[in-house]
């Protein structure tokens, strides 16, 4: 991997992990489109280190609240404030993916990496992420989550396992099925993605160091995710206060379809 690669692969990776757009089937349709090497999961989870350092950075005074609040739990053995049931409900959200991940992650390394199914999931969801945010009101706020919530948003973020689908996606479109508001939903599923960034860096990166070492390519990778990945939180916090999602459910409906036509070209030229 290339310096120039890994800095394409890694704004690819800041900006879609937090735009509903799905990080992994960028980064899995770059090379593929670009006829680069096929870089491996093992180089998406480091260079998703860089959008873990972006979101604990954005969300920093929230972070500082949740850390705070957790210990709090610990200490007293109850849960009573808001940012307590905020600890509980990331740590309940969070355990499908995880479980997901264990055992599917063969599959997330060679089956589920096909172009065809990738732009195919990507598409698909578009079309999910459009009718629910058009249908659904939006007049819950974040506070307003609950046990059932938690679980059921977290379940999306196991579907995310397959590239395509998108985490960020996944999960914003399960809390607008919920009727969390628009930036209620963002700011939850931002905050559900470090545990579950956080454990495949903790699985992954050190495998990855031992076999090819801290490259500069791969500094720069995550460089790039991070910058990219603060900025991405940024627009998308801003934007849906006064828009809707729909723009990013066209672009996924567009590149999908766009990446079946050229998988059918490649096939059949």
């Amino acid at each position: 991997m290339t310096v120039f690669q890994a800095l394409v692969l890694g704004i690819l990776q800041g900006l879609s992990e937090f735009l509903p757009i799905s990080s992994s089937a960028h980064l899995a349709l770059a090379p593929w489109i670009f006829g680069w090497p096929e870089p491996g999961l093992a180089v998406d989870v480091a260079l998703h280190v860089g959008t873990l350092v972006a979101v604990l950075v954005f969300f920093r005074d929230e972070w500082i609240k949740l850390t705070i609040a957790a210990f709090e739990i610990v200490r007293t053995q109850r849960v009573q404030s808001v940012e307590q049931r905020r600890v509980v409900y990331l740590v309940i959200a969070t355990i499908p993916g995880a479980i997901a991940g264990l055992l599917l992650n063969d599959y997330a390394e060679s089956t589920f990496r096909s172009p065809a199914l990738i732009a195919s999931a990507m598409a698909v969801m578009g079309v999910v992420l459009w009718f629910v945010d058009r249908i659904r009101p939006a007049n819950r706020p974040l506070q307003s989550i609950g046990w059932t919530d938690a679980i059921l948003i977290g379940l999306a973020q196991a579907a995310a396992l397959l590239p395509g689908v998108s985490r960020s996606g996944a999960t914003i479109t399960a809390g607008r099925s919920l009727a969390l508001d628009r930036a209620g939903a963002a700011t939850f599923s931002f905050l559900m993605s470090m545990p579950i960034i956080a454990a495949a860096a903790i699985f992954k990166v050190p495998h990855l160091l031992k076999v090819g070492g801290a490259t500069v390519p791969l500094l720069v990778g995550v460089l790039a995710s991070a910058s990219s990945g603060w900025l991405a939180i940024a627009i998308v916090m801003r934007y849906v206060r006064t828009h809707s999602y729909g723009v990013f459910a066209v672009y996924r409906v567009v590149v999908g379809l766009a990446v079946l036509a050229l998988f059918y070209v490649r096939m059949h030229g």
